[in-house]
Formats: C-alpha cells, structure tokens, sequence
C-alpha cells in the first residue's frame, strides 16, 4: 500500500495534524514483521517524517539533551535489535534518560504470550527483563552514543515492569557498576546472558559492540521521530517515541 498524500497539502497540515495521524498510522503495527515496517515506513510514513524534520523546533543537539531527560515509550520501531528475543511486551518498554549522562532501553519479554493457546502453558514461566545501558552526550556537534552493558533479569511474569522499577533498576546498576564516570568505558567482547543460546548472544554482541549513531528529526517535550544506525553499513532505523514521565 503506497501513501498517495500530496506533498504540497501535507505543508498545510498542522504540526499536531501530523503527529496525530502518524499515530494512527502505527496503531497496533508494533507487532508486525521488520520487513513489513520497514516497508510501511517507505510507503506510508517517510512523507510525515521529512515534514516534520522541516519543522524541528529543537534542532540544536544541546536544547535536545535537557528535554529528551525522562521516561518515553517507543510506540513504533524498525530497530532489529528490539526482536531479538521473542513475546516483547510493548506497553512495558521504556527508554529512560538519566542527567548523569546514563541512558536505557528497557523492556519485558514473556515468550508465549502472543498465542492464546501458548499463553496458558506460558504462564508457569519467568519473565525476562533486559536492560541496555548506554551513555550518552555531544561529540563534534552531534550525539554520541556509547554502549556500556547489557542486564538481565527473570521475573514474575504476573508482576508487570513498571515504569518505576524500570527506573530503580536502571539506577540500581549505574550506582554499582558505573561509579567512575570515566568518559569512556571499555567494552568486553563478550556479554554473560543466562538461559540464551548462543546464536541469540552473538546478535546481542554484535549490537552491543557497535557504536550507534542517533539522531532526532523532530524532537519536542511530549515527542520524538528518532533515525539511528548501529553502524555505517547498516539501513537507517526508525522509531516513533512519546513521553511517558
């Protein structure tokens, strides 16, 4: 399906026009394959982002970092890293910004509980957290984005991730792990993740070692058009965040 909207009317469109019909267009499509977003971004969505981009009321890399502090949601994404894992929980996964220049993508996993039918044999079974821990700040007037560590831990699936333990643990790790704040931390090349094949590890690790880049084609207080790239060789990435806390 192609998005036949005319450029020309979209200039005419109010900025909250656009954002709210990008998020009718997402509506329930988190799900879908990587395929089928990437292709629903070149069809439907690239024309609402590049209006927006035009639009950025915060252009300047040093206005983003004080308003992206907080807790967001990704609403929509086209990052492979993020189903990695199978049964991710959408409306339990947060991306949290820290003022001691500490940032997390958080988020809940529990396999099986996309099939009605899985999910009562699921039940019996732990939920799986994940963190990935970052750092962050400016580097040649733009930002920088270095990966630190990535965190696991099993859970009640019963017991939803909240926003707020999402945060004590992502504080928790910082406070014992990352005390120096040494500018740059060195990387292990491999990363320890329990109960995981290690197929499933190396694409953790292949991620994690990267240095991605991140960039805001629209940024406000409430919301976020986001282009990332985990590395050079890699097609862009997209993702659609709105603010939570």
């Amino acid at each position: 399906m192609v998005n036949f909207i005319n450029t020309e009317e979209l200039t005419r469109w109010s900025t909250p026009e656009i954002k709210n019909h990008i998020l009718a267009l997402v509506k329930d499509r988190q799900v879908e394959s990587l395929k089928a977003k990437v292709d629903f971004y070149k069809n439907q969505l690239a024309g609402y982002f590049s209006e927006l981009s035009k639009r950025n009321p915060f252009p300047k890399i040093s206005e983003q970092l004080s308003i992206v502090m907080g807790v967001w949601t990704p609403i929509w994404s086209t990052i492979p890293f993020q189903d990695i894992l199978p049964g991710r929980i959408y409306d339990q996964s947060y991306q949290i910004f820290h003022g001691n220049g500490y940032y997390a993508n958080i988020a809940r996993y529990a396999p099986g509980q996309e099939s009605a039918f899985w999910r009562k044999f699921a039940s019996i079974l732990p939920a799986y957290d994940l963190i990935v821990l970052q750092k962050y700040g400016i580097q040649n007037e733009q930002w920088y984005i270095q990966n630190v560590g990535i965190f696991q831990a099993f859970k009640n699936r019963e017991e939803p991730l909240t926003i707020d333990y999402a945060d004590e643990w992502f504080t928790s790790i910082v406070s014992s792990k990352f005390q120096d704040n040494s500018p740059k931390i060195e990387l292990q090349q491999e990363i320890n993740l329990d109960k995981m094949d290690r197929g499933t590890v190396k694409k953790f690790e292949k991620a994690y070692l990267a240095t991605p880049t991140l960039e805001h084609l629209y940024i406000d207080h409430d919301f976020r058009l986001v282009k990332s790239q985990r590395e050079a060789t890699q097609r862009p990435s997209y993702t659609i965040a709105e603010r939570i806390r």
